[in-house]
């Protein structure tokens, strides 16, 4: 098999990945604009967050097993295709007068649930392809990474626009045609590699193996707990505190999709730079220096109220410093879990990663609603800050970040440059 044709599966896979985040992008910011001009209520926007948020950790915890069964290939198209279906869904109803709050919350629940199989699906296929093109590790999963926050970077600022331009529900078509054709890329580009076989197919059985290798690795169990922290607060940014913040403040959703998406071009360059680097450096303090930069700043700059010249700067900042942090768990996580035991794993942590996700959400438009913006924003910031310290106050868990297993090093090798 020739260097082209071997690496062309792996191409199809990062642009069925760049297309669907594009359209996800841009609904993360459409859907609480949406909801934000039909009902002015800061509480129920993040109500509907909330409920994206439960479907996403209930078919994370549920979806491994579902990969196991079906497989990676076949779970990634019909994620795609049922997440088409809900999507388009909303703007349809909305135009037909017939979309009330409790059947919004209900499609995106729906859509919550059928896209994390394919999140799934998509991690268990991308090291089979980097084995099939040949590709560094290192700088293979960088590219996996950057691809998508090249796209979140571009979805954001044309969200923006499109919003001031047709409106927020007009995006949401939008996104249900790219999920299509994440599908079709997938379907069509990607084949269907089997890796080593999975320990058992059953879904109970499943599930506990991905529980029991969490809970034997406290490397693995400390990540998940503090991503799932730091997406907790993330959601209550995105979904609502930025949202809330750009009407009220910047009164503009172009603002908006401006700063996401310039946090979106740091992301992408810290990405692309730890690809390039990442090898050479040891990953705790890489990580660790990310994340404290990457996080508090953002809420904190807003709860100040800093001139948007110097939010500009900010997003850059703390984009760039977020860059590196995917790339990092990527690779200690393949590191660390066997092959046959990755859909299971993959599954456990995502759901434990986002499961404070609707928390995240509800309660930041409850405290929006009750104490204020700002005191809502400082409170984040504060809580992202605490979590951030994580690895300097357990460092010698964490330090174990740069100790490869004997098969770590085994795989590498055969992958080449």
């Amino acid at each position: 098999m020739s260097a082209a044709t071997s690496r062309g599966p792996l191409r199809a896979l990062l642009s069925a990945n760049a297309v669907s985040v594009l359209g996800s992008s841009m609904t993360l910011l459409a859907l609480p604009w949406f909801v934000l001009a039909t009902t002015g209520s800061a509480g129920r926007t993040g109500l509907v967050a909330a409920c994206e948020g439960v479907g996403l950790g209930v078919s994370s915890l549920l979806g491994s097993p579902l990969v196991n069964r079906l497989g990676a290939r076949r779970t990634a198209v019909l994620s795609d295709l049922l997440a088409a279906a809900g999507v388009g869904t909303v703007p349809l109803l909305h135009g037909a007068g017939l979309l009330q709050l409790w059947l919004l919350c209900l499609l995106v629940g729906l859509v919550g649930l059928v896209a994390a199989p394919g999140i799934t699906a998509r991690y268990v296929l991308a090291p089979r392809l980097v084995e099939l093109a040949g590709v560094r590790v290192e700088r293979a999963m960088s590219m996996y990474d950057g691809v998508s926050r090249g796209a979140r970077m571009l979805g954001a600022p044309l969200a923006g626009l499109l919003i001031a331009l047709l409106g927020p529900a007009d995006v949401l078509v939008v996104d249900a045609v790219t999920f299509l054709v994440s599908a079709a890329l997938i379907r069509g580009c990607v084949p269907d590699l089997a890796g080593e076989p999975p320990e058992d197919s059953g879904y109970v059985a499943s599930l506990r193996a991905g529980v029991a290798l969490l809970r034997s690795d406290r490397l693995l169990l400390g990540i998940t707990v503090m991503v799932c922290v730091t997406n907790l607060l993330d959601a209550a940014w995105a979904a609502v505190l930025l949202p809330v913040y750009a009407r009220e403040v910047l009164d503009s959703s172009v603002a908006m999709g401006t700063l996401v998406g310039l946090f979106g071009l740091g992301a992408l360059t810290g990405t692309a730079l730890y690809g390039w680097t990442g090898h050479r450096l040891p990953r705790w303090p890489v990580f660790t220096v990310a994340f404290l930069v990457c996080g508090p700043p953002r809420l904190f700059g807003l709860a100040v109220d800093l001139p948007f010249g110097w939010l500009v700067v900010m997003a850059l900042v703390t984009g760039l410093a977020c860059g590196a942090i995917n790339p990092v768990l990527t690779v200690v996580e393949l590191e660390r879990v066997p092959d046959s035991r990755r859909a299971a794993f993959f599954g456990v942590a995502a759901a434990g990663s986002v499961a404070g996700m609707p928390l995240g959400a509800f309660v930041a438009g409850l405290a929006v609603e009750h104490v204020g913006l700002h005191p809502a924003l400082f409170l984040a910031g504060f809580l992202y800050l605490v979590a951030t310290l994580s690895p300097l106050v357990w460092a010698g868990r964490w330090r174990e970040m740069d100790q490869q297993p004997v098969g770590a090093r085994l795989v590498g090798a055969t992958m080449g440059a």
